[in-house]
């Protein structure tokens, strides 16, 4: 009796890494083998199995709360994991974002043979799909016909003759839209029928699908999901003069669709089980009638398994053919541009309306006089969100559920706006309040060639209105708006403990507070003084911080609006209380993060 109580030891299950482990078998092997094993130095036997059974614990207790934490969406760590959370939840994975800006374009027109204008036979249409280049090398592609004829362009005289000082080309300035990337296409051949077909398109960027057509002529459509037989198709409106609608949408019932899968791997297209001209699942009585003549049973395929899984109602699957894919490919760098820096052209093509009565060298002459330049920014695109972004869309996809009711909801369908329509960085909905009505204000930002914070350009914020067109309440209105940037600094002064060098400490501080403030803040959200203190407290080598101070940031880099610092601190001094409509920033971390070390 007294041998069995000795070998009842009691186990602490807190211990799990290493070194307690080992220490905890250290004991136990004293207490209850001293005979048996008595050397336990480093380079003993003993030692040499304790450590090899210390090691094995403490992996298995690494691997054990890793997929522990890795199973719920809270606790999450790694991206991949978080977006098949994400998936469940109803979030999709953004594609690379497309960025959409205004572009001038610039064209001489050789002068009549009066010299009091332009030969407007020589005027052109430059159609849409031309492309354009960047400084860095960028793709962009306009998006729109540019009639050069249209009135509302302006003309100057450009080149004169010497001697007699008549005009003899004028030059022309038009606008158009652009977006980045360009277009290319796969030609996929397709084996015998599969369902489900998963086809993985080879290039990587892909950011929009444009169209797909197989080679009997069949078109298949995108949809969310396969479920969906509904799909809206512009077509041009024929009354454009009269009623300033370009483009009419038709609803379409269709049994060939696919949806897109985006994920850091690739873009995939998925179809549906549908198997073409095998399309009814419960058998007819005509059938069943005619199989009962000279039997004396009949087949039931009413019911069959295999008849159920291949109707169209998740949508035909392509089979024995080969599929044109076209698509739009856009960097795969980040695609802001900055102020001039688009401003080469890869390709265009000139429509003229009587070009065979035309001189060809003229038409050369007015091709190659063709310029494009950006007078304001290009921006949409935004970088890789972080797993605890991404946490906190998944949060508000969830119940938003495809219609917007609440104030989350609006800021969650902003942030899930197709990529190929354009990316905010920064979004937050508010209630206007001198609206009697329910008038929302949606105050939202991009992000510049720099990683910075800017203004959304119109043709971003008119995407996002039709985006949310479909999803608001009737009696809801959105005013989609600009919020103010205040760009500050932070000053401090932090004691070093014994024998650090104050160098050394002060690039750590400062390279520490660099990384908490390296995602800009959410708009409206306060500035947590109190977190700069824990901040600056988790440097190695800071015994304390002696004082931190907020300071505005001005001058002609900085943002113009200026916040009263001691007026809008909380009262307990704990955190920088800021405007709903406005967003902080510290936009030049090396020289806006100042400190020293006493």
């Amino acid at each position: 009796m007294a041998d069995d109580q000795k070998k009842i030891v009691p186990i602490d299950y807190t211990h799990r890494e290493f070194s307690s482990i080992r220490q905890d078998l250290m004991e136990l092997a004293e207490r209850l083998y001293p005979d048996t094993f008595q050397d336990f130095s480093e380079a003993s036997f003993g030692a040499m199995m304790i450590d090899s059974v210390a090691y094995i614990g403490d992996q298995l207790s690494f691997y054990l709360d890793y997929n522990v934490n890795e199973s719920f969406l809270d606790t999450a760590y790694q991206y991949e994991n978080v977006l098949r959370h994400g998936r469940v939840l109803g979030y999709k994975e953004p594609a690379n974002a497309s960025t959409f800006g205004q572009v001038a374009l610039y064209l001489l027109i050789p002068a009549s043979t009066t010299a009091l204008g332009p030969d407007t036979d020589y005027i052109p249409t430059l159609k849409k799909g031309a492309r354009f280049t960047s400084e860095t090398g960028l793709s962009f592609v306009l998006t729109e016909n540019i009639d050069f004829s249209d009135a509302k362009y302006p003309m100057i005289v450009a080149r004169t003759d010497p001697t007699n000082g008549a005009p003899t080309f004028f030059a022309i300035k038009a606008y158009g839209n652009v977006v980045s990337g360009y277009y290319s296409y796969e030609e996929i051949a397709v084996g015998p029928y599969e369902r489900f077909k998963r086809i993985r398109l080879s290039s990587p960027n892909v950011v929009e699908i444009i169209s797909i057509i197989d080679s009997e002529g069949n078109e298949y459509f995108e949809v969310d999901y396969l479920s969906q037989d509904l799909v809206y198709k512009e077509i041009s409106n024929n009354n454009y003069k009269n009623d300033n609608v370009p483009s009419i949408l038709k609803p379409y019932l269709v049994s060939r669709k696919f949806v897109v899968d985006i994920n850091r791997n690739g873009v995939a297209l998925q179809f549906g089980s549908g198997k073409a001209g095998d399309s009814n699942v419960v058998a007819s009585p005509q059938t069943v009638a005619m199989e009962l003549f000279g039997k004396d049973y009949v087949t039931d395929t009413t019911f069959d398994p295999t008849r159920l899984s291949k109707n169209e109602t998740f949508g035909i699957v392509p089979a024995n053919t080969t599929l044109r894919v076209v698509y739009r490919v856009t960097n795969s760098l980040t695609s802001n541009v900055a102020v001039g820096a688009l401003n080469g052209v890869s390709s265009a093509n000139l429509e003229f309306s009587n070009r065979p009565d035309l001189a060809a060298s003229s038409i050369n002459t007015i091709r190659g006089s063709l310029e494009v330049l950006n007078e304001t920014p290009i921006v949409g695109d935004v970088r890789s969100l972080t797993s605890n972004e991404i946490k906190r869309r998944i949060y508000d996809t969830f119940p938003t559920q495809n219609r917007a009711v609440t104030k989350a909801d609006y800021e969650s369908l902003a942030q899930r706006m197709p990529p190929k329509f354009g990316s905010i960085k920064r979004v937050s909905a508010q209630q206007d309040p001198d609206a009697r009505k329910r008038n929302i204000n949606l105050y939202v930002m991009s992000e510049d060639s720099f990683g910075k914070l800017s203004k959304t350009n119109p043709t971003i914020k008119n995407n996002l209105k039709s985006w949310l067109n479909r999803h608001r309440m009737m009696n809801d209105s959105i005013d989609i708006l600009d919020p103010y940037i205040i760009n500050l600094g932070i000053e401090f002064i932090v004691r070093p403990a014994a024998n650090v060098d104050k160098y050394d400490l002060l690039e750590r501080a400062v390279e520490g507070l660099k990384e908490k403030y390296d995602t800009p803040l959410y708009i409206g959200e306060p500035l947590f003084i109190s977190d700069i203190y824990e901040t600056l407290k988790k440097v190695r080598g800071v015994l304390d911080v002696v004082k931190v101070k907020i300071v505005n940031m001005d001058g002609s880099a900085y943002s113009s609006v200026l916040l009263e610092i001691n007026e809008n601190l909380s009262p307990d001094g704990s955190h920088l209380v800021v405007p709903k409509n406005a967003v902080v920033e510290i936009k030049y971390p090396d020289t806006d993060i100042r400190g020293k070390v006493r």
